[in-house]
C-alpha cells in the first residue's frame, strides 16, 4: 500500500529544522522506507513483550536514570563506568558488533536532523549505562522504526498511535505523545526497557530490539546493524 506523504510531512516534523529536512528528503526516505516492514511498532492488539512491561513503568518513573540496573562488561565495571574510565575514545568494531551482522544490510544517507537524533540516542546510551553495544541496538532500532526522524502523529495515514524515534505507543504505556517525541526521553525509555531483558548483551541485535519493540516484523532490525555501528563509532 502506498501513502501520500507530501500532504502531511510538515505536520509530523517536530521542529522547524526537521520540517526543512523532511520537505527536501523526507518523501524519498519515508516514502521508500519508513513504512516498510516494522515501520510502526506492534499491532494495536499487542502490547510490549513481557520482559519489557515492568521496564516501561521504570523508564517513565523518577527512577528511570538509576544506575542500579547497569549492565557489566565482565570486569565488574558497569559499561558506563568503563566508558568513563577509558576516556570516551572511539569504540572498536568488536565492541560495536561482537557477533557480526546478520543477513543483507541496508544503508541510507543521513541529514543533519538524523545525525542529531543519533547523537541523542548515543547520549542516552551513555547515561543509562548500556554502552557502545546498546547504542548500536538503539540506533539500529530507530533506523528501522523511523529512519532516525522524530515523527509526530501521522493522523489518518497511520492506524496506530506510534510516534517518535522508536515509534513508541502511548496506548502501550510508553508515555505521553509529548514525552515520546522527546528524543532524550524516548531513548532513555528504550534503553531502560532493554536493560530489563535478561542477557540482552549476548542476544543478536534483532532479538534484543524485538524483545522491547514487539514488532510485527521481528527480523527487520538486523539489516541496520552495520550502518548503526558506523554511526555510533563516528559519533561516540
Amino acid at each position: 500500500m502506498k501513502f501520500d506523504f507530501t500532504r502531511w510531512l510538515p505536520a509530523i516534523a517536530k521542529d522547524s529544522y526537521q520540517k526543512t529536512a523532511l520537505s527536501v528528503v523526507g518523501v524519498a526516505v519515508l516514502g521508500g522506507l519508513a513504512f516498510g516492514p516494522a515501520a510502526v511498532a506492534a499491532p494495536v492488539t499487542i502490547g510490549p513483550h513481557d520482559a519489557a512491561i515492568a521496564a516501561i513503568d521504570f523508564a517513565t518513573s523518577d527512577n528511570g536514570g538509576s544506575d542500579k540496573h547497569d549492565a557489566t562488561d565482565g570486569s565488574g565495571l558497569t559499561m558506563g563506568s568503563r566508558d568513563a574510565k577509558r576516556g570516551g575514545g572511539q569504540p572498536s568494531r568488536e565492541q560495536l558488533v561482537p557477533f557480526g551482522v546478520q543477513g543483507a544490510q541496508s544503508r541510507i544517507p543521513l541529514d543533519g536532523a538524523q545525525r542529531d537524533n543519533a547523537k541523542a540516542i548515543i547520549k542516552a546510551a551513555k547515561k543509562t549505562g548500556v554502552g557502545e553495544r546498546g547504542a548500536v541496538i538503539g540506533v539500529a532500532t530507530s533506523l528501522q522504526e523511523s529512519k532516525l526522524y522524530n515523527l509526530g502523529n501521522l493522523g489518518t495515514s497511520n492506524d496506530h498511535d506510534s510516534e517518535g524515534l522508536f515509534q513508541q505507543r502511548p496506548s502501550s504505556g510508553w508515555g505521553t505523545p509529548e514525552q515520546i517525541t522527546d528524543p532524550e526521553y524516548a531513548a532513555t525509555a528504550f534503553f531502560t526497557a532493554l536493560k530489563n531483558v535478561d542477557g540482552w548483551q549476548n542476544l543478536p541485535l534483532t532479538q534484543a530490539a524485538q524483545t522491547v519493540q514487539v514488532s510485527a516484523y521481528p527480523f527487520a532490525y538486523a539489516q541496520w546493524e552495520d550502518q548503526a555501528a558506523d554511526i555510533v563509532q563516528q559519533l561516540w
